[in-house]
């Protein structure tokens, strides 16, 4: 069984705005770093932006600083991601993954490898 499940994914012209949503179940989730990543058609996944379990520790990739916002609530075992701004560019499967690592350094939340969990994924495709 999957422990993580996105949701909010759409179609969205550009400049518009998305919130996706991802849900876990089944492991403690305020244990995690959670993380978002996209995959582009005929391209490799790439980081997006992570959180840590406390919320005080936030990455974001660079080409989405600025426009997309993460959060989580531990309460409700959910992390989001808020896009704006968005660009054909940010046309991808977008994924959360969870990572059971402990860091003090913001940028190792980017290490994709290191992730233990991974959700199915949401598409977003932005028109022009």
């Amino acid at each position: 069984q999957v422990p993580l499940v996105e949701s909010g994914g759409g179609l969205v012209q550009a400049g518009g705005s998305l919130r996706l949503s991802c849900a876990a179940s089944g492991l403690t989730f305020s244990n995690y770093i959670m993380g978002w990543f996209r995959q582009a058609p005929g391209k490799e996944r790439e980081f997006v932006a992570a959180i840590s379990q406390s919320g005080r520790l936030i990455y974001y990739a660079g080409s989405v600083k600025g426009r997309f916002t993460i959060s989580r609530d531990n309460a409700k075992n959910t992390v989001s991601l808020q896009m704006n701004s968005l660009k054909p560019e940010d046309t991808a499967v977008y994924c959360c993954a969870a990572d059971s690592r402990w860091t003090t350094q913001a940028q190792t939340m980017a290490a994709m490898d290191k992730y233990d969990y991974w959700g199915q994924g949401t598409q977003v495709t932005v028109s022009s």
